[in-house]
């Protein structure tokens, strides 16, 4: 009955293609505005990495002085001072604990004529790898012992060491950062989380990440230079072992909800121990954010997506008043032949069953011009600058999506019409044929 039914909408549609291709249309700008910016928003959301989010946490604690004027920044920024995320560090109580700071350094090729360019990287204590669980092709991370010796040692990125050293093995060999010689102890497989959750959120969290690692201390040592922000107060200069500037990161990994409530009172200890040292002068609050909390604490979506897509979603709203009108109008003008099956024998709900599947054809259809023109949309979401951009792909979920939202929306734009419809008195529209 459903074949049957839908061979009669494709005859019904072919009787008025001028009518049809217009919903069509219609149905296809729409969708594929829509599925552009849901597609976008989808791929940003996402969690960057599935089944360890649960474990990872950013504490939040506000060593800043007390506010002097309304301008002043009421939140604070989720930095960490030099002393405080070494107190944590050393303090182990979670099951893992990591400070980390990002950085930009030249990178020194070891061929003849090679010249030197920048790449960004990442400034780190041991548990990092262990704790975000990196994925490695050859070596591995290093020691707490090489965090406390500034060890000259280094992981790079796949990237990286292809185009330093080839298919070649890079471990153990050296690698020249600024200035100083580092040996590689590990390469990473590709980890490339979106967003970049251990940075610092901002429009750099999208895109291409970090392509070295080297241990935090030794980049205090040898002076290496540091990215992102940088905030100091009182006299304190600016000095990166200061306890008056925030500038790192600080993640834990908690392995269970009893141990994150733990961790959060010793944050709360720790906030009220430098009280009695005459520092945190603002009243205890002492924050602990899951991953995926701490992506939304810091908006890690651009807001202006967020518009983007409620102007999508709204377009394609206006879209299905439309195509509602257009099938009342198609329906309403086939009150005759409606009435003729009605008189014969068909009930209200088969009549409905067919105006609806009529209309379900009209969203398929529009469904693979709503997929034509997302797929465009995404390829001019990729021709921008930003960082999130070349990650605007549509996978099979979202495909899969496409045709459902079509469908859906169709249908939902046919009830009434194909109700109204239903309910035209059969004995009217026959007197007046």
């Amino acid at each position: 009955m459903l074949g049957y039914y839908a061979a009669i909408a494709a005859h019904n549609l072919r009787r008025n293609k001028a009518l049809a291709m217009l919903m069509v249309l219609v149905i296809g700008l729409g969708i594929g505005a829509s599925m552009t910016m849901i597609t976008v928003f989808h791929v940003l959301s996402g969690d960057p990495l599935p089944g360890r989010s649960g474990q990872l946490y950013a504490p939040l604690i506000d060593p800043r002085p007390l506010a002097h004027d309304r301008a002043e920044q009421a939140i604070p920024d989720g930095n960490f001072t030099w002393p405080d995320a070494m107190n944590l560090l050393h303090a182990a109580r979670a099951d893992r604990q990591a400070a980390m700071a990002g950085g930009a350094v030249p990178v020194r090729p070891a061929q003849a004529g090679g010249l030197p360019f920048y790449e960004t990287g990442h400034y780190v204590t041991a548990d990092f790898f262990t704790m975000f669980g990196t994925p490695f092709t050859a070596g591995g991370g290093w020691s707490a012992q090489d965090d406390e010796q500034r060890a000259r040692v280094v992981v790079l990125d796949r990237e990286l060491s292809r185009q330093l050293f080839g298919d070649a093995s890079a471990v153990g060999r050296s690698v020249r950062l600024k200035d100083t010689d580092f040996r590689v102890v590990g390469v990473l497989d590709g980890w490339h989380p979106q967003p970049q959750f251990y940075a610092q959120i901002d429009s750099r969290a999208f895109g291409r990440t970090d392509q070295f690692f080297l241990p935090l201390s030794t980049a205090l040592d040898l002076k290496l230079d540091f990215s992102g922000r940088f905030a100091c107060w009182g006299d304190s200069g600016d000095t990166r072992d200061s306890d008056h500037c925030s500038w790192l990161q600080f993640w834990v990994q908690l392995d269970s909800a009893a141990k994150a409530g733990a961790y959060r009172e010793f944050l709360a200890g720790y906030w009220r121990e430098q009280q009695a040292h005459g520092r945190f002068p603002r009243p205890v609050d002492a924050q602990l954010y899951g991953l995926m909390d701490w992506l939304a604490h810091e908006h890690a979506i651009p807001d202006d997506l967020r518009l983007q897509l409620a102007l999508a979603l709204g377009f394609l709203g206006v879209c299905m008043l439309n195509v509602m009108g257009l099938l009342l109008a198609t329906f309403l003008r086939r009150g005759g032949e409606i009435s003729v099956r009605r008189a014969l024998g068909a009930r209200r709900r088969d009549v409905f069953l067919q105006l609806g599947i009529e209309a379900s054809v009209i969203g398929l259809a529009g469904g693979l011009l709503g997929l034509a023109i997302a797929c465009l949309g995404l390829w001019t979401v990729r021709q921008r600058p930003d960082g999130y951009a070349q990650l605007a792909q549509m996978d099979g979920a979202m495909l899969l999506q496409t045709f459902v939202l079509a469908i859906v929306a169709s249908v939902l734009a046919g009830l009434l019409p194909a109700w109204r419809a239903c309910r035209i008195p059969p004995a009217l529209q026959l007197k007046t044929q």
